[in-house]
C-alpha cells in the first residue's frame, strides 16, 4: 500500500519519466542526424544553421513558446476542480491567440530575414535557413496549445509520441535536402548556406508531421472532451476576456523569461560576430568556429539538460494542482523528489562528457581537421558542467512558476543576462579566448539564475533540499563512475582499437557501475524506485545482486 502511494504521489516523475524518455530519444535522434549534416555542409554550413536557429528560437518565444506552459498550469487548475468546460475554454482561446501571433510573427521573420541575418549576425547568408524555418514558427504555435492541453490533463504521452514522430521526419527530411540543396547550387558562392537551408526545412516538415498526429489524438480524444463537458452542470463559466487575461499574466512572465534565456545565445553570437570581425576574423571564418560551439558542443550538453526540461513540464501542473488542494506538505515533496531526480540524471551527465569528451567527440563527428577537433574536446572538457547548472535553473524556474510567482524568474534571468553579457564581451575584447569566453558564459549563466532562484524558493517556502542524496552521493558516485569510464575505455581500445566499440563499452558500463554505486550507497530508496516507471523491476535486479 504504501508503494501504491508513493507511486501516485510521485505520478508526476511517472509522467516526467515518459517525456523525459521521449525528449532523450528525440536529442539522441537530433545527435545523430547532425553527424551527415555537419559533414555535409561543414562547420561554415553549422555556423549559418546555428545563426539561423538562434533567431528563429526568439520568434519562438515571443509567439508561442510559453503556451504549453501557460495551457498545462490553468487546464490543470479547472481540472483539477472538475471545471471542464472551462479548461475548454482555455484551450480554444489559447489556440486562437497562438495561431495569430505565430502567423504574424512568422512574417515578421521571412520578410526581415535579411535585416535580422545581416545587420545584427553580420552573416547575411544566414538569412537564407532563415526564411526557410520561418513557417515553422505557425506550426508550433498550434502545436504547443495542444501538447499543453494534454500536459494539463496530466498525460505526457501525446507530447512524448509527437516529438518522436517530429524529430523523425526531421532527421531523414534535413539530411536529404541539406545534401540535395548543396548539389543543386554547388555554382553558387552561397552553397553552404544553402545547405543549412536544407537542414532547416527538415525543421518544418517534421512540425507538420507532428501536428498532423496531435490533430488525429485530439480527434480520437473529442468524445471524451464532449461527455466531460456535459457532466460540468455546476461550475461557473470563465468569460473569454477574463480567460484571455489570466492567459496574459501567464504567458507574458514565461516569454520575458525564456526570451533572456534565449537572449544569451542571441548575444553571444553577435558580440562574437562583430568583435571577431573587428580583430580581423572573416565572417566565414568565426561561422566555423560558431559552428563547432553550437553544433558539436552546445548539441551535446543539451541532450542530458532535455530531462530537466521534460521533468520541468510535468512539474508545474502538479504543483499548481497539489497548491489548489491545498497540499503544501506534497508541494515541498514534488519539488524535493524532482531536484534530486534530475542531479541522479544531470551530474554523472557532466562528468561522463569531460572524462569521454575525446572519445564521444570523435565517435559522433569524425574529422581530419585536427584542429576543430582538438577544439570542440577543450570545450566540451571545459563546459560539461553547464549541464547541471541549466537543470538546476530549469527545475527552479518550474518551481517559481507553479506556485505563481512567475515574476522572479524573468528578474534573476535578466540579472545573469546583464552579468553574462559583460563577462562575455570582456573575454573577447581584451583576451585571446576566442570561442572559450563563449563556454564560459555558458557555465555562468544557469549559475546565476539557479543561486538566485533557489535563495527565492527558501525565502517564499521555507524550503531547503537535503544535500547528502541529492548532491553529495551522486557526485560521489559520479566521479567513481568517470574512473569506470575512463580505465574501461582504455583497456577495451587496447584489445580493440576501435573507438566506437570501446566508447560504447564503456558508457554502457559505466552507467550499470553508477546506478549499482548509488543504490549500494543508499542515494536512492526503495520507495523512490518504486515511484519510477518499472521501478518494481529495478528492485528485483538490486536485491538479485545484494545492493540493497
Amino acid at each position: 500500500m504504501r508503494h501504491a502511494t508513493n507511486k501516485k504521489q510521485n505520478n508526476f516523475i511517472v509522467q516526467g519519466s515518459i517525456l523525459a524518455i521521449a525528449s532523450l530519444l528525440s536529442r539522441i535522434i537530433g545527435l545523430l542526424y547532425r553527424v551527415p549534416m555537419t559533414n555535409i555542409i561543414g562547420d561554415e554550413g553549422m555556423g549559418y544553421y546555428s545563426n539561423a536557429f538562434i533567431i528563429y528560437n526568439i520568434a519562438l518565444i515571443v509567439s508561442s513558446y510559453s503556451m504549453p506552459l501557460a495551457v498545462s498550469k490553468l487546464v490543470a487548475a479547472y481540472t483539477v476542480k472538475r471545471e471542464y468546460k472551462n479548461s475548454y475554454r482555455v484551450f480554444k482561446a489559447a489556440t486562437l491567440v497562438a495561431a495569430i501571433s505565430g502567423l504574424v510573427v512568422s512574417l515578421i521573420i521571412f520578410f526581415g530575414a535579411d535585416f535580422f541575418a545581416g545587420v545584427i549576425f553580420k552573416s547575411p547568408r544566414s538569412a537564407i535557413p532563415l526564411r526557410m524555418v520561418a513557417p515553422n514558427i505557425f506550426l508550433m504555435a498550434i502545436i504547443g496549445t495542444l501538447r499543453g492541453y494534454f500536459q494539463g490533463k496530466n498525460t505526457m504521452m501525446p507530447t512524448s509520441a509527437s516529438q518522436l514522430i517530429e524529430q523523425i521526419v526531421n532527421a531523414f527530411i534535413s539530411v536529404f535536402a541539406a545534401y540535395n540543396f548543396m548539389v543543386a547550387n554547388s555554382a553558387s558562392a552561397n552553397i553552404a548556406a544553402y545547405g543549412a537551408a536544407g537542414g532547416t526545412l527538415g525543421t518544418v516538415v517534421g512540425s507538420g508531421a507532428a501536428l498532423v498526429f496531435l490533430g488525429l489524438v485530439y480527434f480520437a480524444y473529442s468524445p471524451i472532451i464532449k461527455k466531460q463537458n456535459r457532466r460540468d452542470t455546476m461550475s461557473p463559466i470563465e468569460e473569454y476576456p477574463d480567460i484571455y487575461k489570466m492567459l496574459l499574466l501567464t504567458i507574458a512572465p514565461v516569454i520575458l523569461s525564456q526570451t533572456v534565456y534565449q537572449l544569451s545565445g542571441l548575444l553571444d553570437n553577435a558580440i562574437f560576430g562583430n568583435i571577431m570581425d573587428s580583430k580581423g576574423f572573416t565572417s566565414e571564418e568565426h561561422a566555423a568556429l560558431l559552428g563547432i560551439y553550437s553544433s558539436k558542443y552546445s548539441l551535446l550538453v543539451n541532450v542530458p539538460v532535455s530531462i530537466a526540461s521534460a521533468i520541468a513540464a510535468s512539474m508545474v501542473p502538479a504543483i499548481v494542482r497539489a497548491r489548489v488542494q491545498g497540499a503544501h506538505k506534497e508541494v515541498k515533496k514534488k519539488i524535493h523528489v524532482a531536484i534530486k531526480f534530475n542531479m541522479i540524471i544531470a551530474i554523472p551527465s557532466a562528468v561522463g562528457m569531460t572524462v569521454l569528451a575525446q572519445p564521444i567527440l570523435n565517435m559522433l563527428f569524425p574529422t581530419k581537421d585536427e584542429d576543430s577537433a582538438r577544439l570542440a574536446i577543450r570545450l566540451l572538457m571545459i563546459g560539461s558542467i553547464a549541464i547541471v547548472f541549466y537543470a538546476l535553473s530549469t527545475i527552479s524556474n518550474a518551481v517559481l512558476q507553479g506556485i505563481n510567482k512567475m515574476s522572479i524568474p524573468v528578474k534573476h534571468s535578466a540579472i545573469s543576462l546583464a552579468i553574462h553579457v559583460v563577462l562575455v564581451a570582456v573575454l573577447l575584447k581584451y583576451t585571446d579566448m576566442g570561442v572559450y569566453a563563449l563556454v564560459i558564459g555558458n557555465i555562468t549563466f544557469p549559475l546565476v539564475v539557479c543561486v538566485l532562484n533557489w535563495i527565492s524558493i527558501g525565502k517564499l517556502l521555507r524550503y531547503q533540499q537535503e544535500l547528502l542524496q541529492s548532491f553529495i552521493i551522486p557526485t560521489i558516485c559520479s566521479f567513481l563512475m568517470g574512473l569506470v569510464a575512463f580505465l574501461v575505455y582504455k583497456g577495451t581500445h587496447l584489445i580493440i582499437p576501435s573507438n566506437a566499440f570501446a566508447t560504447v563499452i564503456a558508457i554502457s558500463l559505466a552507467a550499470g557501475s553508477y546506478f549499482a554505486l548509488l543504490i549500494l550507497f543508499k542515494g536512492i530508496t526503495e520507495d523512490e524506485l518504486y515511484g519510477l516507471p518499472k521501478g518494481h523491476l529495478i528492485i528485483r535486479l538490486a536485491k538479485k545482486f545484494h545492493l540493497m
